[in-house]
């Protein structure tokens, strides 16, 4: 059975708590004034667009059309970016075979554990045998519906790393989290987590998708200022973690409500290297626009 939404609100005050108290102190945390980024940085960071399907959608004829459709949207003329979707299970194989190589495929989660008795779970060894390279891990949905601890969510990054795959680790904060200025607080106690144990020559397997809670399926989209302040404190928080060259290298989403609308103004910030779309991603007209961003 799901885990009760209401449990979880029930210890949000604590979890506030214990965010404020590993994250260290405010100041940290204070949003980046710095300009753009260099040339350098700018291609060492290629765009990732990405899509995730969730529970959607019903049937494998509807997942190939739409692959396909999407795939037929990247041309000559797109931007030079990363494309993945990811999907659920049962429609991967069929999802890579209709976008072909236009774009990559990847699983919704995956299983820490290899082999057992882990009724329902899916494997990174399993993934990996059908040609599946990437996955998301600590999507909100997974960490609030499903239960998933920070410590859960970095055993699957972990166990995708060491199976030679690639994972997208998603952090963001709660509408309350938000409004009590803790953004900062609680994506470096995610981040600090779910990224203990990896090491920095493996972080070229890893993509950060930062997603506030409170703007996923709500049409609320955190203004390009907001988004482009809690990215540049990720990107500090990573160089506190390794250093400032592994910060300079991550690959960092905005994730919440993109649509073709705003995605443009969102990539034309610093330190947005892509997005991770829900709703939009279901409709190929809207994630076509959104591949072929103009920034």
């Amino acid at each position: 059975p799901l885990f009760s939404l209401f449990h979880q609100l029930s210890i949000t005050n604590m979890k506030l708590a214990v965010a404020a108290l590993l994250a260290g102190s405010a100041a940290a945390f204070a949003p980046s004034t710095l300009g753009g980024r260099s040339a350098t940085q700018l291609d060492a960071r290629k765009p990732f667009i990405t899509g995730n399907w969730k529970l959607n959608p019903q049937t494998r004829d509807e997942a190939v059309q739409l692959a396909a459709d999407i795939a037929a949207s990247i041309t000559d003329a797109s931007p030079d970016a990363d494309v993945a979707l990811f999907v659920p299970y049962v429609f991967l194989e069929a999802a890579m075979g209709a976008a072909g190589d236009k774009l990559m495929v990847g699983a919704e989660g995956v299983c820490p554990e290899i082999n057992g008795a882990f009724t329902g779970a899916v494997s990174t060894s399993m993934l990996d045998s059908v040609g599946v390279k990437w996955a998301l891990a600590g999507h909100s949905e997974r960490r609030v519906i499903f239960g998933e601890t920070d410590e859960y969510i970095n055993g699957q990054c972990k166990k995708l790393i060491d199976q030679g795959m690639a994972v997208i680790l998603c952090i963001g904060e709660s509408e309350a989290e938000y409004e009590q200025n803790l953004a900062g607080a609680v994506c470096a106690v995610q981040l600090k987590k779910g990224l203990a144990g990896i090491a920095k020559e493996d972080l070229d397997k890893v993509v950060i998708a930062y997603e506030p809670v409170w703007a996923i399926g709500t049409g609320k989209v955190a203004t390009p200022e907001t988004a482009q302040s809690v990215h540049a404190t990720c990107r500090s928080i990573v160089a506190e973690i390794y250093d400032q060259e592994a910060a300079d290298g991550m690959r960092i989403l905005y994730g919440g409500s993109v649509t073709p609308e705003s995605v443009d103004e969102l990539m034309a910030q610093a330190d947005i290297d892509g997005c991770l779309v829900g709703g939009a991603s279901l409709d190929s007209t809207k994630f076509g626009r959104i591949i072929n961003f103009q920034a």
